[in-house]
């Protein structure tokens, strides 16, 4: 049986290891977090190169996107070089191929409307074709990378807008330490509830769950989007009050896995078929998970935590 091997930055509390089948092929899929090292994840490359069918980068991205740009992010290239044979991808590939259908899925299967409603994206930069598709369903937009990223309080209502800044000021940015940008290690298991005009103002918050775990004061009534969402995760947001919780990936056993190593399971499905993974395109992410492989989100009730 093949491994996947998702190689975080993020808390080793939240490692995870489960066997998942995919049509008829089985893979082993671990997650294994080297609390914020650079240097133990650079080591768990090196020693598993060439043998896990692929590798997913979490905690840290290749590259941000801002339309049809991309800014790379020295921390997540310098890792990426260390596999010689093993694919490395970091769920980007998936964010861009397959979130954007999210919003469909969400109107034609479950009859939701984003016209108009209030929605809080933690990151654009981290998912930008989201952002599209929650924009051209005519959601009210705001963007959080300015908050959650920078820790700084601006706002931007418009992607337009949000672009024109970002690509002035990406180039600089981009070479900060991962640690600055996105909650690494420990950080992911500290409450530091921020911004809360931010969450009063939504009532949909959509992006990366360690940044809605870290600065969420209250959730009441309100829907989230999220991935790499454990069964823990999902009650604290009932704790928190949350209405509904949409895990953007499914399942496998007890948790789903971020889109880093979903985007790596994928991958090793195909180099198992015929060794096309490496030349995998977003529109060919999607197909396979959309049509092929027929994965689906989950759209999860939370009981009120007055109940």
């Amino acid at each position: 049986m093949k491994y996947v091997l998702g190689i975080s930055l993020g808390s080793s509390r939240r490692d995870y290891e489960a066997e998942v089948r995919v049509g008829n092929q089985a893979f082993r899929v671990k997650r294994v977090g080297t609390d914020g090292d650079l240097g133990a994840a650079a080591g768990l490359i090196r020693h598993y190169d060439g043998l896990a069918a692929a590798f997913g980068l979490g905690g840290v991205n290749l590259w941000y996107r801002v339309g049809n740009r991309r800014y790379p992010l020295p921390d997540g290239q310098r890792l990426a070089r260390m596999a010689r044979e093993t694919p490395v991808v970091d769920g980007s590939g998936l964010k861009e191929g397959v979130e954007p259908a999210l919003v469909t899925y969400l109107r034609q299967e479950h009859g939701w409307s984003f016209e108009g409603r209030r929605v809080l994206l933690t990151s654009a930069l981290d998912r930008w074709d989201l952002a599209q598709a929650f924009e051209k369903a005519g959601a009210r937009l705001l963007i959080g990378d300015p908050l959650f990223g920078l820790r700084f309080p601006l706002r931007f209502h418009s992607l337009e807008t949000f672009a024109a800044v970002a690509r002035f000021t990406l180039p600089v940015l981009r070479h900060l330490p991962i640690h600055r940008l996105y909650p690494v290690g420990k950080a992911q298991e500290e409450a530091r509830p921020g911004f809360r005009w931010a969450f009063e103002w939504a009532e949909i918050v959509a992006g990366d769950f360690h940044f809605v775990r870290r600065y969420a004061p209250d959730l009441e009534g309100k829907t989230v989007i999220a991935s790499t969402v454990t069964a823990e995760d999902a009650e604290l947001l009932r704790q928190k009050g949350a209405k509904t919780l949409v895990s953007i990936y499914p399942c496998f056993g007890r948790r789903a896995f971020g889109a880093n190593v979903v985007e790596a399971l994928l991958v090793a499905v195909a180099e198992n078929r015929g060794g096309r993974g490496r030349g995998l395109t977003p529109q060919d992410l999607g197909q396979m998970y959309w049509n092929e492989l027929r994965l689906r989100p989950q759209v999860i009730p939370l009981a009120s935590r007055h109940t």
